[in-house]
């Protein structure tokens, strides 16, 4: 086989995989499923298979991408539009802790065990199954947990704190390049980064590694 039609069928595969993921969404990656999961390996393997396989067309390779893309599309719209099809399709969250008592039948229902359990709400930053009052398997194999009010972190309501606005920061300069659009929506222009830059002693943006805007605390830059 040779590499120049390699090179050709791995081009026009990475772009039938992009368009595909493109289209399916972010949850391909953000919350997947199992069936996201094993989505995502075929979809990897019909591109990876039909490249070394000589006998395969590049219309071939579209052709199973989008079909196979299809399906998953179908399977989202109907999860959508039918929502007693999800917890057939998508699976349902699992109540393993209820009111501080860990649920047995329920973490053998989803095949875990106390030590996979344990190492799920460590990566909540709980260090000891005392301190839950209540854990949620999630469909994507991700636990969400509730804490026992002695375990919570206090509120600034809690603590009769004066609230404050939250602002989000906005990064204005990044890697030495001006992000026009966010420069605009902080309510700037390049006049006023040009001045904000001199008061820092910085009299090119290429000199910039990161720069961001926060209302109340002002311009915060970092030069490479």
């Amino acid at each position: 086989m040779h590499f120049g039609q390699i090179t050709i069928e791995l081009f026009f595969g990475f772009i039938a995989l992009f368009i595909i993921t493109r289209i399916l969404g972010k949850t391909q990656i953000t919350q997947i499923t199992t069936f996201d999961f094993i989505s995502a390996l075929v979809l990897g393997e019909l591109v990876g298979n039909a490249v070394f396989d000589d006998q395969v067309s590049i219309a071939e390779i579209f052709y199973a991408v989008f079909v196979w893309g299809l399906l998953i599309f179908i399977l989202e719209m109907i999860t959508q539009k039918w929502s007693k099809t999800r917890g057939f399709l998508e699976g349902k969250p699992t109540i393993i802790i209820r009111e501080g008592q860990i649920l047995r039948d329920s973490l053998k229902k989803c095949k875990l065990d106390i030590n996979q359990l344990q190492h799920l709400i460590r990566s909540k930053g709980v260090f000891s199954i005392r301190e839950l009052d209540y854990a949620v398997l999630e469909t994507d194999g991700t636990v969400s947990i509730l804490k026992k009010a002695e375990y919570e972190n206090p509120t600034k309501s809690d603590l009769q704190v004066n609230l404050e606005k939250v602002n989000i920061p906005i990064t204005i300069i990044s890697d030495g390049k001006i992000l026009k659009e966010n420069l605009i929506e902080a309510g700037f222009n390049y006049t006023w980064l040009d001045q904000q830059l001199k008061k820092q002693n910085i009299f090119r943006t290429e000199e910039v590694l990161y720069a961001e805007w926060l209302e109340g605390k002002g311009l915060h830059v970092q030069s490479f």
